[in-house]
């Protein structure tokens, strides 16, 4: 087969093309983020080879020296990034090169909102560097051949986004003897209408050599140019037949701290965490003992769009001895602190560790739990700091990921009350949405004689600040936790006590204040018990089958009735939740209590002909009252609209027609 009939035409996937025009046209104050990402993807694929020779020695063929080389020509105005990794098969080009494969791609194009800023964020959490090509380039080829393939078998892939061609690529065979990938950048025509979007000044070497120290002086594999000499004859710097290292070429995490700048360590983590923003803080630690490993944690300062993902990964980098192993080592980190970014180098692993092996691996476990605790730590540190731009940094953390921690409570029982000292709720206290309240600050603001932390759970902030069931804890004064994120219904089932505080809901039992009462209140609750008996047995029976008690309640001021779970029930909101989910829910039914010092209440003390209708809106009112749903609305209209007619006298002045 010849070259010229291999050659195809394809197109761009729809997202591809979406990502194209955004980096065209909206990047260009954010140019040098090119460089930087075409060398992460070169650097990439240099770890990729080595961690597949270590299974097929003979994938170096006879260059065992791992490097990325930058090259520019003035002349033809093309920038070179060049690698000896792994490389791309035909197949792999296609794929990579002409596709986004990566899953939450309707989510990602779904976040963009056209601000600079904020969509090159996103652009770099997704991972799509190699696009960024298109900021400065209005053409790009790659040529590539994958190592342990034959020399016949390279691949040259080309893109133009000008003339008739934009938006499509082409793809042929070429002969390439060396593995590996060259990504050559076509800069802009200088005749481009738009003078302010030339990208000239970038063929220089003393440029060039400024962004790499910049953005990738971490990067462990050797960047290397060719180095220049004036020449008096023609007035300028010319490139001398020497390689230089522009970059330290060593591992950034395997320095003394003392030696790295804060710079060097947030260029990392955009290196790292494919992020375009600085992290919100990190964590830099060697560990000695049993297990040797260096780790560099990192927290974001914004949460990535598939944070809910939990299958999604693309946090730890697993280093042995300096040696890439693996991306996404979720071993290394449990699920609910998955957005979490940064590197582990162990001295103790073998260098043919594979997934398998990490599941079962004591090491691993010692590795995670310490991993653990350093990101808890440094989570406590923030949010017990007496500075205040540390304390407005846990804010932001508890915002971006607060959710997300909660899911510890649960799943990290050894941690549990570091967690819980480390979470926050909206409450009584202020009635705002913040969420800001520690269950520190709580216990320290609880009332003499209290002895339980109580909350509420809810659909809604609001559903939960407006509840009838917080009616009594307002009157007396008794802060209770709003709780209305889904996750919170877990987490009041894992988490049933505090520094030594039970946690009650004030919507399931019996209410019981113990000391917050005193024994006239008991009295007086006991003798209107007492007088509503009838009542309340002629209610039970009118309900039926609705209910599965109905009782005198002292919750509630304002309000006629509430709905309440039984001590070991579902509650309602917890039972929504899941039949939302699709899951199937236990047949529970709720106890109806009623106010004893309500009018309408009293009223069915009296009442005879309607009784059935008024026991009904009752209960309809209580349900709806917690967020729940009505079985039967129509007739619930129906019944309010027969009962207002009657009170008002109405009724009998209504003319029928005919």
């Amino acid at each position: 087969m010849t070259t010229a009939t291999a050659r195809e035409t394809l197109g761009f996937q729809a997202e591809v093309k979406q990502l194209l025009h955004l980096m065209i046209h909206s990047l260009y104050s954010n140019r040098e983020i090119f460089l930087r990402e075409l060398i992460s993807n070169a650097s990439d694929a240099c770890d990729k080879l080595r961690f597949e020779a270590l299974n097929d020695p003979g994938l170096f063929e006879t260059d065992p020296d791992l490097k990325i080389r930058i090259a520019f020509d003035k002349a033809a105005r093309t920038i070179t990034v060049a690698d000896n990794g792994i490389g791309m098969s035909r197949d792999e080009a296609v794929q990579h090169l002409g596709t986004i494969a990566k899953s939450g791609t309707r989510e990602f194009f779904g976040s963009l909102t056209g601000d600079q800023q904020k969509d090159a964020h996103l652009i770099g959490q997704f991972g799509v560097g190699f696009y960024s090509s298109f900021i400065v380039a209005d053409k790009v080829t790659v040529l590539t051949r994958r190592a342990g393939l034959p020399s016949d078998q390279g691949v040259r892939w080309e893109c133009s986004m000008t003339g008739d061609s934009a938006g499509e690529y082409t793809v042929e065979p070429v002969e390439r003897p060396q593995r590996g990938t060259e990504v050559i950048l076509h800069l802009r025509d200088e005749s481009a209408e738009d003078s302010a979007k030339k990208p000239d000044d970038l063929l220089s070497g003393w440029q060039l050599r400024q962004i790499i120290r910049k953005y990738s002086d971490h990067i462990v594999q050797p960047i290397v140019m060719k180095k220049e000499e004036w020449d008096k004859d023609k007035g300028e710097q010319v490139a001398t037949a020497e390689d230089e290292t522009v970059n330290q070429a060593s591992a950034l995490w395997a320095r003394p701290k003392s030696e790295i700048t804060e710079e060097q360590y947030q260029e990392f983590y955009k290196h790292v965490g494919h992020d375009f923003e600085p992290p919100l803080a990190y964590v830099h630690a060697k560990v000695e003992g049993r297990q040797e490993y260096t780790q560099l944690l990192y927290i974001p300062s914004r949460a990535p769009f598939d944070l809910w993902d939990r299958q999604q990964r693309h946090g730890i980098k697993l280093y042995v001895r300096r040696v890439f192993i693996m991306d996404d080592a979720e071993q290394l980190m449990p699920v609910y602190l998955r957005f979490v970014r940064g590197v582990v180098d162990s001295n103790d692993l073998p260098l043919n560790v594979s997934r398998e092996i990490l599941q079962e691996s004591k090491d691993i476990e010692a590795i995670r739990a310490g991993c653990t605790k350093k990101v808890l730590g440094l989570l406590e540190d923030l949010a017990g700091s007496e500075d205040a731009g540390q304390k407005e940094k846990y804010t932001t953390f508890w915002k971006e990921f607060g959710r997300v921690l909660k899911e510890g409570v649960g799943e990290d029982h050894a941690n549990q009350e570091k967690i819980a000292r480390l979470l926050r709720f909206a409450s009584t206290q202020h009635d705002t949405e913040e969420e800001s309240v520690a269950l520190a600050d709580y216990v320290s603001r609880m009332k003499e004689g209290q002895d339980k932390i109580y909350y509420i759970t809810a659909e809604s902030f609001n559903a939960a600040k407006n509840s009838p069931h917080l009616e009594v804890f307002r009157k007396k004064g008794i802060e209770v936790l709003l709780l209305s994120d889904r996750v919170d219904e877990w987490l009041v089932g894992n988490l049933t006590a505090f520094d030594g505080k039970q946690l009650v809901s004030v919507a399931k039992g019996g209410l019981d204040l113990g000391k917050l009462e005193d024994e006239a209140e008991k009295e007086e609750q006991e003798r209107e018990g007492d007088e509503l008996k009838d009542l309340i047995e002629k209610v039970k029976a009118s309900l039926g089958e609705r209910v599965k008690d109905v009782r005198v309640t002292h919750r509630l001021t304002d309000s006629p009735a509430c709905l309440v779970a039984d001590d070991y029930d579902m509650t309602g909101n917890l039972a929504r939740i899941l039949k939302a989910a699709g899951q199937k829910v236990p047949t529970s039914k709720p106890i109806l209590e009623v106010n004893p010092k309500h009018p309408v209440v009293l009223r069915l003390k009296y009442e005879e002909k309607r009784f059935d209708d008024w026991a009904a809106v009752l209960f309809d009112q209580a349900l709806l009252a917690e967020g729940g749903q009505l079985d039967d609305p129509a007739g619930f209209v129906r019944r309010i609209n027969q009962l207002m007619l009657e009170m008002s006298g109405a009724e009998s002045r209504i003319i029928l027609p005919g």
